[in-house]
């Protein structure tokens, strides 16, 4: 989740606002809010968290550190320590309902589900209008094991969301375990319109149409390079790994997800729902 913008924005706003101090720690304070700034920019995450703490000293009612802690945390995937950053900067600006909504990706991404859910509903709440196409509160209502919610949140996808063909695979996951395969694969929401690799052959896979081996061909023919190819070798694992455990075939999914996961690290959102999902299989076993 990438809030440069807001950031700079917020710390600009935090550091005109910083009254009370004494002048050296007013001008001390005004100088780290700018250092981290430009790290921000500059996308030097690791750098901006020590900074953040110092300003934070310097001034606890401030919510810019925390703001800037919490949003460098998260692009270092470093999701408890952004729950923890993001619920400081709730706790000094409660009425900001995007916070809620960036707390609770951490928490899904964490393995929190259940509190996941709470910033989401907390952030729509405020924001009802984004409700039909929260995908991310349709995944974590999976992962909370309240499938017949969750399919349908896809279910009430538009727009752009609507021709996405993980959103209509989730929709099959979520409708696969309320009811059945069989009854997932005939409500199958269709899509024509994604043409990133291999969504095509994922959704033909959860069709019934081709076997996951295809959906891997598709990958490794697509004539693709360096980070193109990467991305398509973790969606074609990650999805034939979630089709393998709708299946019952465990060891399949298991071995799958890793490769995702642990051979192809993209930055993308679902590189870190994988990685939630790989950790619950190792604790089963």
């Amino acid at each position: 989740m990438r809030l440069c913008t807001a950031v700079v924005f917020a710390l600009c706003a935090c550091a005109l606002g910083a009254g009370g101090q004494e002048k050296k720690d007013k001008e001390e304070l005004t100088k780290l809010l700018g250092e981290i700034k430009s790290l921000m920019q500059d996308r030097k995450y690791a750098k901006v968290i020590p900074l953040a703490k110092k300003a934070a000293e310097l001034d606890p009612t401030n919510p810019g550190p925390p703001f800037a802690a919490a949003n460098a945390h998260a692009e270092l995937r470093q999701h408890a320590e952004a729950v923890k950053a993001w619920s400081q900067f709730i706790k000094l600006v409660p009425e900001e309902a995007k916070a809620y909504d960036a707390r609770g990706d951490a928490q899904l991404k964490q393995g929190n589900f259940k509190e996941a859910l709470a910033d989401f509903d907390e952030y729509l709440k405020h924001n009802p209008k984004a409700a039909p196409d929260h995908w991310r509160r349709g995944i974590a209502l999976y992962y909370a094991g309240r499938f017949k919610d969750g399919a349908a949140q896809f279910d009430a996808a538009e727009g752009k969301a609507r021709e996405d063909v993980e959103n209509s695979v989730w929709h099959y996951l979520c409708n696969a375990r309320a009811n059945t395969p069989k009854k997932a694969r005939a409500e199958l929401i269709p899509v024509t319109k994604d043409a990133r690799v291999p969504m095509k052959q994922v959704l033909e896979l959860f069709a019934g149409k081709i076997k996951p081996k295809d959906v891997l061909a598709a990958a490794e023919d697509a004539q693709l390079d360096g980070e193109g190819l990467k991305e398509a070798r973790f969606y074609a694992n990650l999805y034939v790994a979630l089709y393998y455990e709708t299946e019952g075939d465990a060891k399949k999914c298991l071995e799958h997800m890793a490769t995702a996961v642990e051979k192809y690290e993209i930055g993308h959102y679902m590189w870190d729902v994988a990685a939630v999902h790989l950790k619950l299989l190792k604790g089963k076993k």
